[in-house]
């Protein structure tokens, strides 16, 4: 329905007054600037968002991921219209929407907290903005009736919201958006008060709303697994910066940096300490006495950013390190019975490190203190630079 642009926006809350900045200079005149609860304060005031670029494409799902505080649901709460931009345009279906008010704005938002009116039947909560709207009843009977069957309440449209379950309620939440036909969908957090069993079932409802309904997508978790199996695109954010975008694939297999790496993939992914070595436009990382050489397509990257011998953090994700009979010592600390795999937690020279060992490989029970060896192929090692953290492959 429309496409969204957030060209370089920034959110500043300001201090609540020239007394409490004036108190705050002078007790930190001498002191370096510091963080806060991992967001930037500034002589302006707090910063939650800044620099923050994206063009989503009309029909896009895209997922705002990162963890608590990194400022992805006030980058929601400014495409609403809930939240003032401090800096930068907003552009909905072309439109600047800066200063337009949110009821103008033809977005529709679903929250954390469902937001029902409690005293409203269901029928009654998904109709309120369309009366609000002046729509014929006729019509709007019909929009109702359509959003409950395509979510599956239409059993429920006489009931209060507190006869219902947290599913079901939530269902609601998006039936009441999804009646007015928005050119944008907002969502922030829909599913994180439900329980596991309930969160993967609203999961894949979520994926089929989306072929069902004509909207483009904003959607805030700080669930990877929401981020990975719902988003177009992933928009990865940390301090109020975005640390990359891209497809569940790409930040996946070509982290752009340490933060990304850590924080896609579960298990997280095994960090070592560890050298680059290049000679002769070929390279190899080695680590505990073992030299692994990298593939040739990350060769060739690292030839062209003209990588040399250094030091480096070393990344290997667990499902892509394999227990084998020589390569890297390590000792067995706990073993994690999975089902259709094993965790191994083991320690390798200070390092602990998680195995994803698959049962059908494996040949025996590993027990704690047992002594097992790892290792892993080039083409799935990640290299990092010690000191700007970035991956040296881009």
């Amino acid at each position: 329905m429309a496409e969204v642009q957030l060209k370089n926006i920034k959110k500043v809350y300001p201090f609540v007054s020239g007394e409490q900045k004036k108190s705050r200079k002078k007790k930190n005149a001498d002191e370096p600037e510091k963080k806060k609860v991992n967001l930037q304060i500034t002589d302006e005031g707090v910063v939650a968002v800044q620099e923050f670029n994206l063009d989503i494409a009309d029909k896009e799902f895209i997922v705002l991921v990162g963890p608590s505080g990194c400022g992805k649901s006030t980058t929601l709460r400014m495409v609403a219209g809930l939240e003032e931009i401090s800096g930068g345009e907003l552009y909905i279906d072309g439109k600047l929407m800066n200063d337009v008010a949110p009821k103008d704005r033809d977005i529709a938002m679903v929250f954390q907290n469902y937001a029902l009116y409690p005293h409203m039947s269901v029928y009654d909560n998904m109709a309120f903005s369309l009366k609000l709207q002046k729509v014929p009843k006729d019509e709007i009977d019909k929009k109702v009736r359509e959003a409950a069957e395509i979510l599956d309440i239409t059993q429920y449209l006489e009931r209060k919201p507190k006869a219902l379950s947290g599913g079901q309620r939530q269902r609601v939440a998006i039936g009441r958006a999804i009646v007015r036909s928005p050119k944008v969908m907002l969502m922030d957090e829909p599913l994180s008060n439900l329980d596991a069993k309930l969160r993967n079932e609203m999961r894949a409802e979520i994926i089929k709303l989306r072929e069902r309904i004509d909207t483009t997508f904003m959607y805030v978790t700080h669930d990877q697994t929401e981020a990975m199996t719902l988003g177009d695109r992933i928009v990865i954010m940390k301090d109020g910066y975005i640390q990359q975008i891209g497809t569940p694939q790409e930040v996946f297999n070509h982290p752009a940096n340490l933060f990304v790496a850590g924080f896609i993939g579960m298990p997280v992914m095994n960090f070592f300490d560890a050298k680059l070595v290049e000679k002769d436009g070929k390279y190899c990382v080695e680590l505990g006495g073992v030299s692994v050489e990298l593939s040739s397509e990350k060769e060739a990257r690292l030839k062209a950013n003209g990588v040399k011998t250094q030091d480096i953090t070393l990344g290997v994700r667990p499902e892509h390190t394999d227990v084998s009979e020589d390569g890297i010592a390590a000792k067995v600390e706990v073993s994690e019975m999975m089902g259709s795999s094993v965790h191994l937690h083991v320690n390798a020279d200070g390092h602990d490190v998680i195995i994803i060992v698959p049962t059908v490989e494996m040949k025996g029970n590993y027990r704690i203190g047992d002594t097992v060896h790892f290792s892993f192929k080039g083409n799935v090692a990640h290299v990092f630079s010690k000191e700007t953290e970035k991956n040296l492959e881009f």
